[in-house]
């Protein structure tokens, strides 16, 4: 797995991510400091392994620049991505409280990319004695739970081009309005994988959203050329998208 640690750890280059953080923002001084002493610094080229499905989980992580993808793989060999996570966001933090001792997944790079690495054991001892620290990581598993019960719905209930109305809102800050770029440095493929849909039917559907008039394609940038339309699809409102 040929991960590059950092030996020397400058706390000034990591204080700021830990301290936007949900899970630690209501940590003391000495708590922080704890935080920080058991914090590594992980980088990543495109394709390398951070994890792997059942190896020993010992860490939870934060991703500071880049891009990793949570994934599976079927019996019959087809990978299927679970999630995709972007930067300031932390993955595997469930692990504090599934009671397994094993990643369920495997996470790969899909590009270059930095992680914080944080020790699930002294993390729990700080939780045994901070009840703030409990509320922030409820806080944050129930945000998680809802978003997944999201994603069951949009797997389950909707079609392919239902989910990639949403995939690309979800690129866009809820305060834009009318039209905004999306710069697709997802491989489309991935895309397709955690969309479960095959990029055939990515194409298939970008290029409906396009004859729409909905979007417009260059290469890796989607503009999308009318948010509101776009939401009000995504809403299961009366507009309809053309056949």
């Amino acid at each position: 797995m040929g991960q590059a640690l950092h030996t020397s750890i400058d706390n000034a280059e990591i204080l700021p991510h830990i301290q936007q953080c949900l899970l630690f923002a209501d940590l003391n001084a000495d708590q922080i400091d704890t935080v920080l002493k058991h914090t590594r610094i992980i980088d990543l080229i495109v394709g390398e392994t951070l994890f792997e499905f059942r190896q020993p989980a010992r860490d939870f992580f934060m991703l500071t620049t880049g891009q990793i993808k949570l994934a599976r793989i079927s019996a019959s060999g087809h990978e299927k991505i679970i999630d995709l996570i972007s930067p300031g966001h932390t993955f595997a933090e469930a692990i504090l409280f599934s009671g397994q001792k094993l990643y369920p997944v495997t996470a790969t790079a899909i590009m270059d990319s930095q992680v914080l690495s944080f020790d699930i054991a002294s993390y729990a001892e700080i939780l045994h004695e901070s009840t703030e620290a409990c509320f922030a990581i409820m806080a944050q598993m129930s945000r998680r739970l809802h978003w997944y019960i999201g994603e069951i719905d949009r797997l389950t209930l909707h079609g392919a081009t239902f989910r990639v109305v949403c995939y690309l809102l979800d690129q866009v800050p809820s305060t834009h309005l009318g039209s905004s770029e999306v710069r697709l440095e997802t491989p489309k493929h991935a895309i397709a994988s955690r969309l479960s849909i095959t990029p055939e039917t990515l194409s298939r559907s970008f290029s409906k959203l396009s004859r729409d008039g909905l979007i417009d394609i260059h290469d890796n940038a989607v503009t999308l050329n009318d948010i509101g339309k776009l939401h009000q699809f995504a809403q299961g409102e009366s507009f309809k998208l053309g056949s």
